[in-house]
């Protein structure tokens, strides 16, 4: 297991907005956690990573216990998350995005990247400022790809992109999974999600409310009522 996460607990004051998560995600699996705006998807995601102060009965990467890591270590650990808003550096260029990408372990290749994302070359002299949004998405997840990561957290990628886009962003997750990389991700679209993922979780009020195979829960009424507009007769 690359990623084990038990009794998983965030709050901001007296609220607790992750209650008590229990999630795990095996070595080449593409895992989602769904679930509507202000359910608690992004805070597990950051206490994961360690951007938000946590506590878990386990908390476990790669068979290393990560309850009291850094947060900079676990890029050279192999633990690499591309944040909601993309988190792009605006005043550098495209080229010196994707540079910053492999600091942390270095490596990486950035023409590998420009195969993958062919409108990144075009604009590899750019500034990242001066990108449309989704080409920021393509750039944030090049140069999260670029430290070659074990287990890439994915926070809302779809957010605020075109239908073109979000269906381009998609393909290019599926790409990656398909090339082995272990992905962990958050996604208001529930159905572009479990259509992507093997396995998804979905919560509810900062607590896991059902868990299992992708495509057991895209036809389970309940997800399709809440998350996927439709009614359910009776």
């Amino acid at each position: 297991m690359l990623l084990d996460v038990r009794g998983l607990e965030v709050s901001y004051g007296g609220i607790r907005a992750v209650k008590g998560v229990d999630l795990a995600v095996d070595e080449g699996e593409l895992v989602c956690l769904i679930g509507a705006n202000g359910a608690g998807k992004t805070s597990t995601l950051k206490a994961i990573a360690r951007l938000l102060p946590a506590n878990a009965a386990t908390l476990s990467f790669d068979g290393t216990d990560i309850r009291t890591a850094r947060v900079h270590e676990l890029p050279r650990r192999g633990m690499v998350m591309v944040p909601e808003g993309r988190g792009v550096f605006p005043r550098l260029t495209v080229e010196e995005n994707l540079a910053m990408g492999a600091y942390a372990r270095g490596e990486g290749d950035p023409e590998s990247q420009y195969q993958r994302f062919p409108r990144l070359r075009e604009r590899r002299h750019q500034t990242a400022g001066t990108l449309s949004g989704g080409e920021q998405q393509m750039l944030a997840i090049a140069r999260a790809l670029m430290s070659r990561p074990k287990l890439l957290l994915l926070d809302e990628p779809s957010m605020g992109l075109a239908p073109i886009m979000v269906a381009k962003i998609f393909e290019i997750i599926a790409e990656v999974a398909r090339e082995g990389v272990t992905i962990l991700l958050v996604e208001q679209n529930a159905k572009l999600a479990l259509e992507a993922a093997s396995r998804g979780y979905v919560m509810e009020s900062g607590s896991i409310t059902l868990a299992g195979d992708a495509k057991t829960l895209l036809a389970d009424a309940r997800v399709r009522e809440a998350y996927l507009g439709e009614t359910t007769a009776g």
